[in-house]
C-alpha cells in the first residue's frame, strides 16, 4: 500500500565552481551508496528514450544547452536527471472528448495531486511556445485539473477514473474518483496558476471553455463557504489513523475559527490537519489567483461578473490578512504568522511546502522586498522556527509530516528562489548538490546529519522545481 507518506530511507562557496520491474519506477529511483564505476559517475539516469511517458525534443535541448553552460559535472548530471523527470515518468497523455486530457502522478504515488500535478509541469510552460506537443500536454493538464474540480473540489488527489483507493474508508464524502478528499485551498490555487501563466505564455484560450468557467464558479463557491459566516459548511473530515496530523478534531470539523473574512483550510500544502484553520500563506495564494480568474474572466471570456465577484473576495481576503495575519514578533517585529484562527491565536512557524510563507514572492504572492516578508524571512530561517533544522550536512527547513530532523530540498530549493544574494544561492546550491545521497535526483526529505537517510526516491515535483531553480540562476547570471 503506498501513502503520502513514503519512506524510502537508505542507509567560501563559488557557483561557478559548482527497483521494480517496472523500467520507468527503476530508472526513476537509484538505491543510495549503489557503487559507480569509474568513468561512469555521470551515467544520465533517465529512462531510456522508448520508455518515458513523454518526450519533447525542446526540453532535450534546453538540457543539453544549459548542461553546457555549468561547470560542476555533478550539478551538470543532477540537473540532466531532475528537470524531465516529470516528463519522463509521470505524464499520461491522451484525447478525451476531442480535447488534450493529460494524467500526471507524483512519482511514487499513483494519484494525481492539483497542486502537485500543476508545479511539476508548470517549469514546462515557457517552452510550450516552441514545441506544438508540449503545449498540447499542458492543455491536458488544465483540462484534467478543470474535470477534477468538477467532480469535486474539496479533493485534493485524483485516481485516473473511478477505480478507488485506499483511502475510500475515510469518514467524507469519497468517490471513486477521488485517491484523497483533504481540503487544502491550494488544491484549487494551483490549477489556477498554471492555466493563467500557460496562457500568458502561449496565448492559447481554447482550455477557457464553458467547464473551465464552470470550474472557476465553483472554486468561488468553495472559498466562500468556507470563509464559514454561514456556518460550518458542508466539508467535514476524519479518519481512523493513529497520527493526529491525518485527522480533524471536532468530529471533523477542525478547531474552531471566527468568521473574519479569511478561507479555512483543513489541510497545509503538506496534507497535514492544520492547528487554527487561516493558512495564512494559503489565504495570500488565494487573493493572487482569484485576481488571475479576474483578468481571464474580463479580458477572454467576457464574464464581468464572475471578475467582479472574484475581485471582491481577494479584496475581503487581503484586508483580513492584513488586519488578522500580521503579528508583531519580539524579536523580528511585523511578521506573517502561518496560521490563526480571528480569535486572536496564531503560530509562529513555517512548514517547507509550497505555499509556505518563505515561498510567497515565488508565488507572486508579494513582493520579495515587502518589509513584513523580509521579516518573516529572517524568522523562518532560524532557530524561532521551531521546523527549522540545523546539522552536519545541511540547514533548512521540514514539518511535521515527516518530523524532527528531517530537511525538505524543497525548502532549500525555495529558499535560493526567493534570494538575490549571490552567497545564499550558492551555499543553497551547494547544499542540494551535495545531499542527494549519490542518487542524482532530489528527495522528499533527508536527515540533517546524513543525507543518506531520505524519504521518497521518486518525488517528480522537488526533481522539476530543481530543475526549475537551475534554469533561473543560469538566466540571472547566478550560475
Amino acid at each position: 500500500m503506498t501513502t503520502r507518506r513514503n519512506f524510502l530511507k537508505t542507509g567560501a562557496l563559488s557557483l561557478a565552481g559548482l527497483m521494480t520491474a517496472d523500467p520507468l519506477r527503476a530508472a526513476a529511483t537509484v538505491p543510495a551508496g549503489r557503487p559507480t564505476a569509474p568513468g561512469n559517475e555521470w551515467l544520465s539516469k533517465r529512462p531510456a528514450p522508448e520508455v518515458r511517458k513523454f518526450t519533447s525534443n525542446v526540453v532535450d535541448q534546453t538540457i543539453a544547452s544549459y548542461q553546457a553552460r555549468i561547470k560542476d559535472p555533478k550539478l551538470a548530471w543532477m540537473f540532466g536527471n531532475c528537470y524531465p523527470n516529470t516528463l519522463d515518468t509521470t505524464c499520461t497523455c491522451s484525447v478525451k472528448n476531442g480535447r488534450p486530457d493529460t494524467f500526471v502522478i507524483t512519482g511514487d504515488i499513483d494519484a494525481m495531486w492539483l497542486r502537485d500535478s500543476s508545479a511539476q509541469v508548470y517549469p514546462y510552460v515557457a517552452l510550450a511556445p516552441r514545441e506544438k506537443a508540449l503545449q498540447q500536454m499542458l492543455a491536458g493538464v488544465i483540462n484534467r485539473q478543470t474535470a477534477c474540480i468538477l467532480i469535486d473540489p474539496y479533493a485534493n488527489a485524483f485516481n485516473d477514473g473511478p477505480t478507488g483507493s485506499e483511502w475510500e474508508t475515510d469518514h467524507t464524502d469519497m468517490k471513486k474518483e477521488l485517491h484523497e478528499r483533504k481540503w487544502e485551498i491550494d488544491s484549487l490555487c494551483y490549477p489556477i496558476r498554471l492555466a493563467y501563466h500557460y496562457w500568458k505564455t502561449t496565448g492559447d484560450t481554447s482550455v477557457f471553455d464553458p467547464a473551465w468557467t464552470a470550474a472557476m464558479e465553483t472554486i468561488l463557491k468553495t472559498f466562500k463557504e468556507q470563509q464559514r459566516k454561514d456556518g460550518l459548511g458542508p466539508y467535514k473530515f476524519s479518519r481512523t489513523t493513529d497520527r493526529q496530523g491525518d485527522t480533524l478534531l471536532n468530529d471533523g470539523w477542525g478547531s474552531p475559527v471566527r468568521p473574519v473574512g479569511l478561507i479555512v483550510s483543513s489541510f497545509r500544502p503538506s496534507d497535514d490537519a492544520t492547528l487554527y484553520g487561516f493558512l495564512i500563506p494559503s489565504n495570500l495564494f488565494a487573493v493572487t489567483s482569484l485576481r488571475q480568474v479576474a483578468e481571464i474572466a474580463r479580458t477572454v471570456t467576457a464574464d464581468s461578473a464572475l471578475a467582479a465577484r472574484c475581485e471582491a473576495l481577494a479584496n475581503e481576503v487581503e484586508a483580513a490578512v492584513r488586519r488578522y495575519g500580521i503579528v508583531q514578533h519580539p524579536d523580528y517585529g511585523r511578521v506573517y504568522a502561518y496560521e490563526v484562527d480571528g480569535f486572536g491565536n496564531y503560530v509562529c512557524m513555517d512548514d517547507a511546502n509550497v505555499p509556505s510563507l518563505l515561498a510567497l514572492p515565488f508565488l507572486g504572492c508579494v513582493e520579495a522586498t515587502d518589509e513584513v516578508y523580509r521579516n518573516t524571512r529572517r524568522l523562518v530561517l532560524s532557530p524561532s522556527n521551531p521546523y527549522f533544522f540545523k546539522g552536519k550536512a545541511a540547514e533548512g527547513i521540514g514539518g511535521p509530516h515527516i518530523g524532527f530532523d528531517y530537511i525538505w530540498p524543497m525548502s532549500i530549493i525555495l529558499r535560493a528562489a526567493t534570494s538575490t544574494d549571490r552567497d545564499e544561492i550558492a551555499r543553497c546550491i551547494q547544499t542540494l548538490r551535495d545531499t542527494d545521497a549519490g542518487t542524482g535526483f532530489m528527495h522528499e526529505s533527508f536527515h540533517k546529519d546524513d543525507p543518506a537517510r531520505f524519504t521518497r526516491s521518486w518525488f517528480a515535483w522537488a526533481n522539476t522545481l530543481f530543475g526549475e531553480l537551475i534554469i533561473k540562476t543560469i538566466d540571472q547570471g547566478y550560475l
